[in-house]
């Protein structure tokens, strides 16, 4: 089934999702319609897409039929599926072509892409790629597909089988385990590929692992796939490293196999281009990096006003734009420390604003209620306006994780002139170094111990920095934008995913016989 590669033609990508943000409008007539987010894998599946389709290549998608959450008629859905049987009649490839939705009753009531039942995810996931393995891939006829996430894992198992390399990207360590039977019972044939996917213990043979034998989803899509990547360089590196201790052994070692066969790469993410301080919508002020300054400060006293701050622009203000989870972002090191930078910097005016939900949400509500530290202390509800506001009105960004896979709002606050104070870790690693004013280099503070005392020294850089003086703050965030706004860009992003595409088809897979299949050992 492996397609065979003209040198005159473009080649043709599927890219498996099971959520995205929206669609370029060339690639169909409700492409801009066809929106269900859940978390990140949207974003960055959007802005892929639409970048790749920027540069000209032949780029597939295949998505679940959100009906509800797509807010579609089924009459448009339909027009859209009769203007693809036309063109699949005539000698031109019309643009609908490249949306492949999955249908299925599973997807088409949703309020929500997932819900809080494990149960519901495992089903949606099988019905979706269900209908890729069954109905998508034989239709589109790839030259290669781009799976992402455990939702995807059986995918890169099929597809080696056929022939057809395959990106397996990776966002997050999350997997689910499940039986060769249950599968089956969703209508994918597994006694075709079985071989291909990475099971709980050494399967003896198929029938013996069939009902009884864990299929892990995310490792066997690791485990089948061509190549894989992380969505940042170092992150990469402290898997195969077995830094993280969070990391589930299985997947550790088959990340490292791929890394030390030549077959795993850390491509970094970038921020929508929706994120740009001289178009956000959101702003009160719009601006670029050569008049930030006085906008920036627009944007201050209109953010204070919002959420019940002291009304000064004058005032360092440290904003909190990611969600407080004490296992990854790390909000109990400021948590800690919190009333100790407000009382030291008192006499700057310091003030520290949260926008963002979780289970630490609470904790610094009582902070601020303890020592009456409303005026100084902001901490709101996630909302996208108010979020954005908080990017141009403040002066430096807060991501102390633990770890961070890649992590946007470095790369956000940095296009807004916020300076990113991080942990040293993964993605933010990757994107982050420290400031140095004599040398005209770097673009935020770092430090290198995770705990609350690194995090303060952090701070402490960063209110130095502060007082040195409007001028020479001035000069170093003007640059800092100028920097951001060339380095962090979907162009960037899509031409490394370019070219390891052309990478993967040098080194292809040939289509694996009922013999191959037999003689393949999956641990």
């Amino acid at each position: 089934m492996a397609p065979n590669i003209s040198p005159d033609r473009k080649i043709k990508v599927l890219i498996v999702t099971p959520e995205i943000t929206y669609l370029p409008p060339g690639m169909g007539n409700i492409a801009e319609r066809l929106s269900a987010k859940a978390g990140g894998l949207a974003d960055v599946s959007a802005s892929l897409v639409s970048a790749l389709f920027n540069m000209g290549v032949d780029v597939h998608v295949a998505l679940p039929n959100y009906r509800r959450l797509f807010h579609v008629e089924i009459q448009d859905l339909m027009d859209a599926k009769l203007s693809q049987y036309r063109a699949k009649l005539g000698p031109d490839v019309d643009g609908n072509q490249r949306i492949h939705l999955a249908e299925d009753r599973t997807f088409y009531y949703r309020e929500s892409v997932y819900s809080n039942y494990a149960e519901d995810g495992l089903k949606m996931s099988l019905t979706f790629q269900r209908e890729v393995i069954n109905n998508i891939i034989p239709s589109v006829l790839p030259d290669l597909v781009h799976c992402n996430d455990w939702m995807t894992g059986l995918v890169p198992g099929l597809a080696r089988r056929w022939g057809i390399p395959t990106l397996f990207t990776i966002h997050n360590i999350h997997t689910q385990e499940t039986t060769l039977e249950t599968i089956e019972n969703y209508g994918i044939d597994t006694a075709f590929f079985w071989k291909n996917l990475y099971y709980s213990r050494q399967p003896a043979c198929y029938e013996e692992s069939r009902s009884t034998n864990l299929v892990d989803l995310l490792t066997s899509g690791i485990f089948g796939a061509h190549f894989v990547n992380t969505v940042s360089p170092t992150f990469l590196r402290e898997i195969v490293e077995g830094q993280h201790t969070f990391v589930p052994p299985q997947i550790q070692r088959e990340i490292a196999n791929k890394y030390f066969a030549g077959c795993a790469k850390g491509i970094l993410n970038a921020p929508d281009p929706d994120y740009h301080p001289s178009t956000d919508k959101a702003l009160a002020a719009t601006y670029n990096a050569e008049n930030h300054a006085e906008n920036k400060a627009i944007n201050k006293k209109a953010f204070q006003a919002k959420v019940g701050l002291t009304v000064n622009p004058n005032a360092p203000l440290l904003f909190w734009p990611s969600r407080l989870d004490p296992i990854q972002k790390g909000p109990q090191l400021l948590a800690e420390i919190l009333y100790s930078i407000i009382d030291d910097y008192w006499s700057l005016g310091l003030q520290v604003a949260i926008v963002a939900e979780g289970a630490y949400q609470d904790h610094f509500h009582a902070i601020a209620d303890h020592h009456q530290l409303r005026s100084r202390i902001a901490v709101c509800s996630f909302q996208e306006a108010l979020s954005r506001l908080g990017y141009a009105a403040s002066d430096f960004i807060l991501m102390p994780s633990r770890f961070e896979p890649c992590g946007l709002p470095q790369m956000i606050g940095s296009m807004y002139g916020s300076l990113p104070i991080v942990h040293d870790t993964g993605g933010l690693h990757d994107t982050v170094s420290h400031l140095d004013v004599a040398k005209n280099s770097g673009n935020g503070f770092v430090f290198e111990h995770y705990d609350a005392n690194g995090l303060r020294w952090a701070i402490n850089e960063a209110m130095r920095f502060y007082g040195l003086g409007r001028h020479a703050r001035q000069k170093q965030v003007c640059r800092v934008m100028q920097e951001a706004e060339t380095t962090f860009t979907h162009a960037n992003t899509a031409a490394a995913y370019v070219e390891l595409y052309e990478r993967m088809l040098q080194r292809p897979l040939l289509p694996q016989t009922d013999a191959d299949a037999d003689a393949s050992q999956p641990l």
